[in-house]
This record gives structure tokens, C-alpha cells and sequence, in this order.
């Protein structure tokens, strides 16, 4: 059934900065020499992985998925009710009209079509309530119904560091992470008269936004102070990215519009490639038993642009109807035909309390600034953790955790995260909100990866 579509798509979507990775995803943007992927959240932290004249690498890993949904209430009903309501045939509610229900209606046997589609959704008719219960039910959709899946894959062996003799550490990393968005742009219905039919229309669309990119990073980082209390360590990384960006649309009402049939195909295509260069930069105090870092990423906040949309020319029939109708959600100022992703730069801060060898250390990190990801969704993370890693093989390293986004979704996270055999890492992050009515969290994280003991 058509309508079934837009739960479908809401359920059922294929799987960028939103997404943690690794054990940062307990322990956030600290650095812990005992984790190599923990150089990853700050520029300066490669110098605090491996010895003087030594390399360090990673090995498979990590893999990080997750998925986030809206808080909609009985989804799969309210979908049912919209299907119903919009694929039933009203016309018997116009043949049936007598001359003095017309008159009721302010309307003659010599009223026009429009008179008669005017006169229906504003009288008290079948047409006009059942407008009216659709109309609230893709209101209650559209502000709350949406799946968000995204990920990333570390490139195999990737980081590599390597410390010179002068103490300063290199390093160099990549990684592939894609992102995609469904959610719904509603829009009101109307019953359009043509003879003896009535059918009711509405531009509201299901809206799917994707994002892949390949990213490889260089970065360097030199302890630059070494005073008895501790060392000042910076570092910066210069990343190039390939960024593929699309947005699409299917329209509800549209019967030939197929556009949903392709969208796992959509989701992970790269067309549309951009290539673009960021700029991070870290520092980090060092002490025996502390230690605070601060970061900022993408400080020439590069931009991106989408596809363009709204482009009619040389359309016709259904494709025609839906680019129409694209046009008219942006002149209600529901949509942007000419979008662009901003890589906006975001300050982070972190500390840690910890044992010398950092097997022990209780740690927090804050995003002071929040900042859009690349289908819109704004995030500002705080994390709280408390971690051992053990030099035991046969016993587990554990570390627990808490994580809040500030911004957005404002969902909240418990945390936890194990190594075995010093060597296997998987971490996840469990949503503590759940959508109305169901029994899985509204969002979920977790990060596989397999590395070389240190």
C-alpha cells in the first residue's frame, strides 16, 4: 500500500561527527595512552602513544554503528490511520449531495469545481473532517518521526605514529564514516474536485539527506615545555575529506512517484563528491596523576554543498508533479533547494584524574560549542567515565560511562566498554530514552575493534 511507504523508510533505512568511535565512546575526547584510538580526539595526543624512535599502529578497527529515533507515539498506527484516510474514495460524498445540502453548503448546481473543493474542507462534511484527522496526524509525524543510522570504519592499521628522536611523534590516519537521515516534511491536505471524483492531495514528503566520507588525516604533534610538575604537549592535523552529499524526496500523495523503492541504494552512493580540507588543533597538560586537554576541530570550517533541488526543465508527468511540489515546500519555507554543509569548529575540553601508568583514571570532556552534523542534527556531547586498563591478558580491561548530548536530541547515554586479552575492544553506548509505546532505546552506539597490545 502506498502510504506504507513512509513507515517503511522511518523503520527501515540502510545504515559522521555525530558518532563516537572505539573507546571514546565511553571515555570521550580523553586521551589514554593505554587506548590507541583515543589519538584520534586530540591532535596532541599521538605524542603520549609510543616511545622515543618507535612506530605504534592500529590493526582492524574499530567498526562503530548506531542508529537514533524520534520520540513518535504509535507510529505504526498513526500510519495505518493516514492510509486509510487517503486512499479512500470520497466521491460518493459529492454524488450524494442534494440540492439542499448544497444550498447548507453555500453552493448552487452552477457552483465551480473550487467552489465545491473550498466548500468541503470548510463545511462540516466527511471530506473536511477526515482533512482534518490527517492533517493532525502527519503534524504529529512530521515534528517527531525520524531514523538516523551512521557509522564508521577506521582504514586497517590506521592510526600509524611514530615518535622521532627529538620527541616529536607523527602520525597518520583514515577512515570512512556515512551518515543518513528519514524523516518527514508534512505538509496540509487538500480535496481537489474534477467531475465526480474527489481526491485529497498534499506535498508532504518523506525527506532522506545522506553523507559519506572518506577522510585521511596527517598530524604532528611536540612536547614544547617540561617543567618538574608536568609537560605542555601541541599538536595540530590537516584532514582531507571526500564528501558526498544528497538529499531526496518521495511524495506521499504522488501514486507514481517511486522514489523510496531506491533509497538503500541512495543512502550509500557517492555522487556528488566534494573534496575539501579541515584543520584541528590540540594541547595537552600532562602530569603525573592529571591531566587536561582542550581541542578544537575544523577551525577554517571548510563548506560542502548539496545537490541542488527544485530543477524542473525538460521534466514531465510524475517526475514534473514532484519537482512542483518540491518548489512549493520551499517557497513555505519548509525546505532549502541549495543547501550547504558547514563544518563548523567546536571547542572541546577534557580532564582526568589518574594512576601514573593511566590504568586507572576517572575522566570527563565537554563540548563547549554545539555544531550540526551533515544531515542538520546538532550535537554537544558531555562525558563522564571511570576506566581500568589491565596489563593482565586473561583479565579484561572494563570502563563505564555517562553521555549526554547538550544539544539536538538532548538523549542521554549509559556507557560501557571492555578490552580482552588486551587486544579486542567493543564498546557501547545504550540510550536511557525510550520512543512511546516501544521497548527499544531511542538511540544505540557500539564499536568493534581487534589492536596490537602496548
Amino acid at each position: 500500500m502506498r502510504y506504507s511507504i513512509l513507515l517503511l523508510a522511518l523503520i527501515s533505512a540502510n545504515l559522521m561527527a555525530s558518532a563516537p568511535i572505539g573507546s571514546s565512546t565511553v571515555l570521550g575526547s580523553y586521551a589514554n595512552r593505554q587506548s590507541l584510538m583515543t589519538s584520534l580526539s586530540n591532535p596532541a595526543a599521538p605524542y603520549l602513544m609510543t616511545n622515543i624512535q618507535s612506530f605504534r599502529a592500529g590493526f582492524l578497527g574499530p567498526l562503530s554503528l548506531g542508529y537514533e529515533i524520534g520520540d513518535a507515539k504509535d507510529l505504526k498506527d498513526q500510519v495505518d490511520q493516514l492510509e486509510t484516510i487517503l486512499e479512500k474514495d470520497y466521491s460518493s460524498s459529492l454524488s450524494s449531495l442534494t440540492v439542499v445540502d448544497l444550498a447548507k453548503l453555500g453552493l448552487t448546481t452552477n457552483s465551480t469545481n473550487e467552489e465545491i473543493s473550498n466548500a468541503l474542507l470548510n463545511g462540516d462534511t466527511e471530506v473536511s473532517r477526515a482533512v482534518s484527522q490527517a492533517n493532525t496526524i502527519l503534524g504529529d509525524i512530521g515534528d517527531t518521526a525520524y531514523v538516523k543510522l551512521s557509522g564508521g570504519l577506521q582504514v586497517p592499521f590506521m592510526p600509524v605514529i611514530y615518535k622521532t628522536n627529538n620527541r616529536g611523534a607523527f602520525m597518520l590516519d583514515s577512515d570512512v564514516s556515512f551518515v543518513g537521515r528519514v524523516g518527514v516534511l508534512s505538509d496540509d491536505i487538500s480535496a481537489k474536485v474534477s467531475g465526480e471524483d474527489v481526491e485529497l492531495s498534499s506535498d508532504t514528503a518523506v525527506f532522506l539527506k545522506r553523507a559519506t566520507d572518506f577522510r585521511v588525516g596527517l598530524g604532528y604533534s611536540q612536547a614544547v615545555g617540561r617543567p618538574v610538575s608536568g609537560a605542555l604537549i601541541l599538536g595540530g592535523k590537516i584532514n582531507l575529506h571526500s564528501i558526498a552529499l544528497g538529499q531526496k524526496l518521495s511524495f506521499l500523495t504522488n501514486k507514481d512517484d517511486n522514489g523510496t523503492d531506491a533509497f538503500g541504494d541512495f543512502l550509500m552512493n557517492r555522487e556528488n563528491v566534494q573534496s575539501g580540507i579541515s584543520l584541528d588543533l590540540g594541547a595537552i597538560w600532562t602530569a603525573p596523576n592529571y591531566q587536561l586537554g582542550a581541542t578544537v576541530t575544523s577551525i577554517n570550517e571548510p563548506e560542502f554543498d548539496f545537490e541542488e533541488l527544485g530543477n524542473c526543465s525538460g521534466l514531465s508527468g510524475s517526475e514534473l508533479a514532484s519537482c512542483s511540489s518540491t518548489v512549493n515546500l520551499s517557497n513555505k519555507g519548509k525546505l532549502n533547494l541549495k543547501e550547504t554543509y558547514k563544518m563548523k569548529a567546536q571547542l572541546t575540553l577534557d580532564v582526568a584524574l589518574m594512576s601514573t601508568n593511566q590504568n586507572w583514571s576517572l575522566s570527563g570532556s565537554y563540548d563547549a560549542n554545539p555544531v550540526e552534523d551533515a544531515v542538520g542534527d546538532r550535537y554537544q556531547w558531555k562525558t563522564v567515565s571511570l576506566s581500568y586498563f589491565s596489563d593482565n591478558l586473561y583479565f579484561p580491561g572494563i570502563r563505564i560511562g555517562y553521555r549526554k548530548n547538550h544539544a539536538g536530541s538532548k538523549l542521554s547515554y549509559a556507557t560501557v566498554g571492555a578490552t580482552f586479552f588486551r587486544r579486542l575492544d567493543f564498546d557501547i553506548a545504550y540510550g536511557l530514552e525510550k520512543a512511546s509505546g516501544e521497548s527499544l532505546p531511542r538511540s544505540l552506539y557500539f564499536s568493534l575493534g581487534y589492536g596490537f597490545a602496548f
